[in-house]
């Protein structure tokens, strides 16, 4: 693949799309109109200019990553390529391993169950309207 362009400035749609922040650019845009992506600590259009050393704020579901812009590429690569276009702080890493470790530890306790209930289970789960009553 390509290596990261020597232009001075790239869209912020392309270059999270090319990050890999997300998988489409349609996507990387309706994240950034709804505000999901910060540059400077200030809202920002999917048109703006994204040059080194620029400080982004990407909230991605749960996780939430403060980067700092190390590369340009206007074109999506493989992940090792992608990864070199970035650096994320190392709170930023911290924080986001103790979501998930709550996340996980909030999980812990279910039990999927083995099967699908049988004729009797449903009828109960209907009756009751709660969906562990087996």
């Amino acid at each position: 693949m390509t290596a990261p362009i020597a232009a001075d400035a790239v869209r912020l749609d392309l270059w999270l799309w090319a990050a890999r922040f997300f998988r489409t650019r349609s996507l990387a845009k309706q994240a950034i109109d709804t505000g999901k992506v910060e540059v400077g600590g200030q809202r920002a259009k999917a048109s703006r200019s994204v040059r080194i050393g620029d400080a982004l704020r990407v909230a991605r579901g749960d996780e939430l990553f403060e980067i700092e812009v190390r590369g340009l590429s206007d074109q999506r690569g493989p992940a090792s390529v992608a990864q070199a276009l970035y650096a994320e702080s190392e709170a930023s890493k911290t924080r986001r391993a103790e979501t998930l470790a709550s996340l996980r530890a909030a999980r812990a306790g279910y039990q999927p169950p083995e099967s699908k209930p049988d004729k009797r289970a449903r009828r109960l789960i209907r009756a009751l309207g709660d969906i562990d009553a087996l």
